[in-house]
């Protein structure tokens, strides 16, 4: 098996207060991140051999975080050396990315200006079995989207795997197109697409019925496998199809997961938590959890479970990465009182 290639975005997301501390105090926390990184390192931490493809500015902040990422034993070699600015996002402490509180500031990033005809597929694609992205990436600008279609034809004329999380950032579609204009394009291409009933619906079209959104498990558990169906029927390429399930419970969190393979949907057990530390990273760590199951050839069911306590696990961790290794996400596995 060679690498997984991870392709996206790298951005710095600045944590403040919602009270306004952080002005009389004069101390702005951040984090390293974005959907693809996040995915990458938590591979490399769980010993799957892990690149990361991103624009980087040539100045000192892009050779001092290109630094940080070795030292999480990712392969940098891939990174795009142009452009003017890193991207940034703003999200007050303990909200989610779906929050209104948001402000993207990525505008004109160096990862945003990328061009088609301008990267050198066979450079970047050498050694890799495993290509990853997300629906975030076609959601900055129309060049961005045109680079992301030309990259999943590059791995796939190279027969490598595909994966896409489908996650829908209402706030990063401004450049004239809907998802639903744009995925269609680039869905053809993945083997595995993870996301949700809502965002299949969203961004592919995929039928969703009135009031799922008020609906019991079982419920939803019945539209998850019709959703992977309908998926699979539309993109012949696809085998698997993974849905998450996260729910406000008191002040914290309701969690399961779903995977599709072989005609049978696969359910994870179920996580609650009255009180969660950061939700920020959960779904990368179970995208992550997931190319982790299928690299290691692991069977569906502990594919699901595994993932599925990655991501709960992240929940309890301060960063947009997760610094869990594989042993610790056995415990949570293990030890956590399901429902």
């Amino acid at each position: 098996m060679g690498k997984v290639l991870s392709f996206g975005e790298l951005l710095l997301r600045i944590c403040p207060d919602g009270d306004g501390e952080w002005l009389k105090e004069n101390k702005l926390p951040f984090y390293v991140g974005g959907a693809e990184l996040n995915v990458a390192t938590a591979l490399a931490l769980w010993e799957v051999p892990s690149a990361y493809f991103t624009a980087l500015p040539a100045n000192f902040m892009s050779e001092q975080l290109i630094g940080y990422m070795q030292g999480c034993n990712i392969d940098t070699s891939r990174i795009y050396e142009g452009g003017d600015r890193i991207g940034l996002y703003y999200l007050p402490k303990g909200k989610d990315l779906k929050n209104a509180g948001v402000i993207y500031d990525r505008a004109n990033s160096a990862f945003a200006m990328l061009q088609t005809c301008t990267i050198n597929w066979d450079e970047v694609l050498e050694g890799i079995s495993w290509f990853h992205f997300s629906a975030i990436c076609p959601a900055l600008s129309q060049a961005a989207a045109d680079v992301c279609l030309e990259a999943v034809k590059a791995a796939s004329k190279r027969n490598i795997k595909i994966s896409v999380d489908l996650n829908y950032r209402a706030k990063l579609w401004q450049y004239g197109k809907q998802p639903a204009e744009v995925m269609p394009q680039l869905a053809p291409y993945a083997d595995l697409i993870m996301g949700n009933i809502w965002a299949a619906h969203k961004m592919l079209d995929i039928s969703l019925p009135n009031g799922i959104e008020e609906a019991h498990k079982e419920a939803l558990l019945a539209q998850a496998q019709k959703t992977s169906a309908e998926i699979i029927q539309q993109y012949p390429k696809c085998q698997t199809v993974a849905n998450t399930f996260r729910f406000d419970y008191l002040k914290g969190i309701q969690y399961y997961t779903t995977l599709y393979a072989n005609a049978q949907l696969y359910v994870s057990k179920e996580y609650k938590s009255a009180e969660i530390l950061d939700k920020v990273g959960s779904g990368d760590c179970y995208m992550a959890g997931l190319i982790y199951g299928f690299y290691n050839q692991n069977e569906p069911q502990h594919i699901v479970d595994f993932a599925t306590a990655a991501a709960f696990n992240k929940l309890f961790i301060l960063s947009d990465c997760t610094t869990a290794n594989v042993a610790a996400i056995e415990r949570t596995l293990t030890q956590h009182q399901f429902q």
